[in-house]
């Protein structure tokens, strides 16, 4: 069975929404994550950490979590940060 939407695994980076980690105090001096990108083909990769194994066990009634997928966990502060980025929020 065909899903009705695909990540595209071709497509590139375009920029960062909201700040980056540094700048919100959530990584050390290092560039590594949390972050939001909006990529090429309009979609939003988020980078965080993989809670899949523990918060994955307790859903809400109706959310799954498919094969291919990661359930991932970002700082608030990040999300609320991009927010001016993101079109129609």
């Amino acid at each position: 069975m065909t899903r009705p939407w695909e990540a595209d695994p071709t497509t590139g980076f375009k920029r960062r929404l909201g700040k980056s980690p540094q700048e919100l105090g959530n990584t050390t001096g290092t560039p590594d994550c949390p972050d939001i990108w909006e990529l090429e083909n309009g979609d939003i990769a988020v980078i965080g950490r993989d809670l899949t194994r523990s918060l994955g066990t307790n859903l809400p009634d109706g959310v799954s979590i498919g094969a291919d997928e990661r359930l991932v966990v970002i700082p608030r502060n990040m999300i609320v940060a991009a927010k001016p980025d993101i079109p129609g929020v």
